[in-house]
């Protein structure tokens, strides 16, 4: 039984899953490099927690109880954890590097998940040392707003694994889906190449980035135009995304906008640099 959570990262992902999981009531121990963005972290943590208990979704006493769920270090060891989470950057060398450093700190029957938004659970689950023990659990952003999970087994994930995880999700309040082992999953295979077709009709000088957003918004009801899109997900993410489906499928279709390679040589990633298609404050 799952009762101790352990989140790898305090960014957008690492800290949405950390406020989820302890509004659910297990005890989560979120760990980044930096003290300061835990600071951060946990400050958005509460904020959105006070933004639900305004709407009503929660009870004015479950702020400061799920606030006081979460503990935080910077170094990344997890003894008493039953279940760890990297919700590292989009960059495999790097959850490599992770997967290297935390394993050794684990129970023997502890479960690892990837975030990932698209590399291959298989691969990542061979550089540890329990890749029975081992899944994609692929959130979406915003996670406390947002309600799927995606589950991706790798070759040789148990189906305990599957069952276990399963169930964080529904205690959370998400709806899993499963998704086979293929670059990008589902979501993103289906939705990072209509972000970066919107970014060729941007370099293309077909319409402006507001004009672009305004006709996906408007003429296909969609809540937030693809440029806008991008630029909350992030557009070093979206670049890493297409990377990965040009170099997992080799088709041509797959290629990355050399508009959008053009913005993250920038240091132009979106509403975290404060621009991207858009300008942000």
């Amino acid at each position: 039984m799952i009762g101790t959570i352990g989140v790898i990262g305090a960014g957008q992902m690492g800290g949405g899953i950390a406020h989820v999981c302890a509004l659910a009531s297990y005890s989560v121990h979120l760990v980044d490099v930096s003290g300061e963005q835990l600071e951060r972290a946990l400050a958005t943590i509460r904020r959105n927690l006070e933004r639900q208990r305004d709407k009503g979704i929660i009870g004015a006493g479950d702020v400061d109880t799920a606030l006081s769920r979460i503990r935080t270090d910077t170094r990344a060891a997890f003894p008493d954890a039953d279940l760890v989470i990297e919700a590292a950057t989009e960059n495999e060398a790097v959850k490599r590097t992770l997967f290297a450093e935390v394993c050794p700190t684990l129970k023997p029957d502890a479960i690892l998940c990837s975030n990932t938004s698209s590399i291959s659970i298989t691969r990542l689950a061979a550089a540890t040392d329990r890749p029975e023990r081992f899944m994609g659990m692929h959130f979406m952003n915003p996670v406390p707003v947002m309600a799927l999970v995606e589950l991706i087994r790798g070759i040789a994930t148990r189906e305990a694994t599957v069952d276990a995880v399963s169930e964080v999700v529904r205690a959370v309040g998400k709806t899993a889906v499963s998704v086979a082992d293929f670059p990008a999953f589902v979501l993103n295979r289906i939705l990072l190449p209509m972000i970066n077709e919107a970014v060729f009709t941007l370099q293309d000088g077909v319409a402006s980035a507001a004009d672009i957003d305004t006709t996906m918004t408007l003429g296909a009801n969609h809540p937030m135009g693809p440029l806008a899109l991008a630029d909350l997900i992030g557009l070093d993410t979206c670049l890493a995304i297409m990377r990965v489906l040009h170099e997992g499928f080799g088709d041509p279709k797959y290629r990355p906008c050399p508009l959008l390679m053009k913005y993250v040589e920038a240091g132009w990633t979106g509403r975290k640099s404060g621009r991207g298609f858009h300008a942000y404050q």
